[in-house]
């Protein structure tokens, strides 16, 4: 004990540790009736850290370009607990986009998108944005015949965008077809580019929610301040923050253990695309929307408007803080949350709508 008790002091004198102590015992978080809600935030958290380890993990034995598929496989199939290490990857990847759909809906109801939390928002969104396109990058990697065609039909969503959509998706493929050219592009997205952006990202999206605390609902704050209740984060709400982490550590090592992620056949162009072929389900709402327009309006012009549409939504989603800035409750304030449902609904239906519609 002595010996820890040194090793304390000596760190402490360099990098003061009893100053970020004294901080975590100071912070409190609020708890009332929709305090469940702010352990999403951490749960996307966590699931990212799993996707770095993994990662790491993966990125010894993968390798890009033509040996895409052989080195997936023989991570699979040959390297001990390859086929494990890939699938818990794989899972925590949608896991982690699930959770974060979550904390953003959450955070969006709670109305925590109000001054002066109008950056944690924007952050926020910007870290679900590039998630999703680490999702995407990642799941061509393997190169097997699924994520060949998926990857297909995910890069015609921005070539549907008028004037620029065909450059952009000639410049991510690396040419007028998916190859393994687009194989490396993607490889260097996914692995450098990426992080390059998530990380300072996600330290300064931290910094804002350790900055200006957790919000409450609108009901909860009417309440006078010696109404509400509150814990202190450490370690109260750490406790139970890492308990939830252990909740979703067992969630995912049953899904990766239990439904090991397929590898499927190698990628083959001359091949027709087998039947029901879609992107992933967090591109699902998006993909029935451009085929529904599509069959409304002639030609490309009804999955251009679909994407203009779906984009304007997006930027009305992002600028939300903007319309909706004060903390009193208003006609601003209930459109906003008819806005939020009605986002939630159509992204819910047109997701369902769309895998009714492969069967």
């Amino acid at each position: 004990m002595k010996a820890l008790s040194s090793i304390y002091t000596w760190a402490d004198e360099r990098l003061g540790l009893d100053d970020l102590l004294h901080f975590a015992q100071k912070k409190r978080v609020p708890e009332h009736a929709h305090s469940a809600w702010y352990y999403w935030g951490g749960i996307s958290l966590f699931f990212f850290l799993v996707q770095a380890i993994t990662g790491v993990l993966l990125l010894i034995y993968y390798r890009p370009g033509p040996d895409a598929f052989e080195s997936t496989r023989q991570i699979t199939y040959e390297i001990h607990f390859g086929w494990l290490i890939r699938s818990a990857h794989s899972w925590a990847a949608n896991l982690m986009i699930a959770a974060i759909f979550v904390h953003m809906f959450s955070v969006f109801f709670m109305k925590a998108y109000r001054k002066p939390r109008e950056f944690g928002w924007w952050s926020g969104m910007v870290l679900l944005l590039v998630t999703m396109v680490f999702g995407f990058s990642g799941y061509l990697l393997p190169m097997n015949e699924l994520a060949f065609f998926a990857t297909k039909v995910g890069l015609d969503i921005p070539n549907s965008l008028p004037v620029i959509g065909h450059k952009i998706a000639t410049l991510v493929r690396g040419g007028p077809e998916v190859n393994e050219f687009t194989v490396q592009r993607f490889f260097a997205l996914h692995v450098v580019v990426l992080p390059a952006l998530f990380i300072p990202l996600l330290g300064f999206h931290l910094w804002l929610v350790q900055k200006h605390g957790n919000a409450v609902p609108p009901a909860e704050e009417a309440k006078p301040p010696a109404q509400r209740k509150s814990i202190p984060f450490f370690p109260n709400f750490m406790m139970k923050d890492l308990a939830m982490w252990l909740i979703a550590l067992n969630v995912l090592a049953l899904l990766a253990s239990m439904f090991p992620w397929d590898l499927g056949a190698p990628a083959d162009s001359l091949k027709p695309a087998p039947t029901g072929i879609h992107p992933e389900w967090y591109f699902m709402s998006s993909f029935q929307v451009l085929k529904l327009f599509g069959q409304w309006f002639p030609g490309a012009a009804g999955e251009a408007l679909g994407m203009i549409l779906f984009t304007l939504g997006l930027v009305m989603w992002f600028l939300i803080p903007l319309y909706d800035p004060s903390g009193k409750s208003g006609q601003r304030a209930r459109w906003a949350t008819y806005f939020g449902l009605f986002a939630l609904s159509i992204l819910l239906v047109t997701t369902i709508w769309a895998y009714a519609a492969l069967n």
